[in-house]
Order: structure tokens, then sequence, then C-alpha cells
């Protein structure tokens, strides 16, 4: 065979698997964007920082190390409490918890700074005590995600339960997430 063909076929045959590629990972994309719908429409936020932009200092180890205020929207009107963790995957050995936090009454609409919600109970923390832990990291950018869960019931758990425990008993109860990411590097 001519050299300039099989040249030709090549170029055609990695269009064509590219194509394909492109096409399965764009519906891989549309497939959780409609699991994310099937799961609620509850949102998380935080008025003092957007999603995916920096966590203010004062909310940090470096600051005061205190909770940023978070706001909470469309909670599922089936939900019998609400639970938080805060975590971030960046961390160097695994992903280390800020802040477990479960059966939040579910008309919470408002978490303010350094607060923790009436009768909410707070769960151990890679810190290897209960109560939130502000961003840390020890180099670099890192994420830390908020992530809020509607749940069908109120979970009975021991005050030492960590975010394993917490994600057991919440496995068979989650009637919506939401999840705000917020950055923090420090400044050396």
């Amino acid at each position: 065979m001519n050299i300039r063909l099989i040249l030709s076929l090549i170029v055609i045959i990695i269009i064509v698997l590219g194509l394909s590629i492109s096409y399965f990972f764009q519906r891989s994309r549309h497939e959780v964007v409609l699991e994310q719908k099937l799961r609620g429409n509850m949102i998380i936020t935080s008025p003092t920082f957007q999603h995916n932009g920096l966590i203010p200092f004062k909310y940090t180890c470096d600051g005061e190390n205190i909770n940023p205020p978070l706001e909470i929207k469309e909670i599922p009107q089936r939900t019998k409490s609400l639970a938080l963790i805060v975590d971030d995957p960046d961390a160097p050995m695994e992903t280390w918890i800020h802040w477990v936090v479960w059966n939040v009454d579910p008309k919470t609409t408002q978490i303010p700074e350094n607060n923790v919600p009436d009768k909410a109970t707070e769960g151990q923390t890679s810190f290897e005590k209960s109560g939130y832990g502000g961003p840390c990291p020890p180099s670099g950018t890192h994420r830390y995600f908020f992530k809020l869960y509607s749940l069908d019931t109120k979970l009975n758990l021991p005050s030492d339960t960590p975010k394993s425990g917490l994600l057991e008993a919440m496995a068979n109860h989650i009637l919506a997430e939401a999840e705000l990411v917020g950055l923090y590097s420090r400044v050396k």
C-alpha cells in the first residue's frame, strides 16, 4: 500500500476515535446533570465567597479559624434533618475533614459565622476533635468542599462519629445534595 494512503487512514481513524470519545464524555456530563436534578435543587452558598472563589482569611487557620456564614435554599419538603461535611480532597495524604455536622433543623436557612445550629451535633474531624477547623493547606491552593445533605430522618449517632460513620448512616436517607467549593492558599 501507498504510505500516503496508510497515513490518511490513520488520520481518519484518529478523528473518528476522537469524536467517539468526545461524544461519550459529553453524554456522561449530561447524565451527571440529570442525576443532580433528580437529587433535588437544594442550594448552599456563602455571602463571603463565591462558588470556586477564595475563602476569606478570617475563616482559616491563619485568621480567626471560625466557620464562614452559610445560606441554604430550596430544602425539600420531606426533609427531617440536614447534614454538612466540609473536607479538603487536595490534602497530601488523604481527604482532610474540617467539619462534620448532622441533625441540623430542616427549617435552617442560615448558619451564621462561628456558629453551630441549635440542637445539631458536630462529629470528629481530622483534627481529632469536633468543631470547625479552618482551611490550613501545607502548600499550594486547596479546594474546600462544603457538602450539604437533606435527609428523610434524624440520625442517632454519638458525637465522636467521623465522616465515614456519618456517610454510612446517611446512605439510604439522602433526599437532596448541594455543594459549595471554596479555595485557599496560605501566604508565606
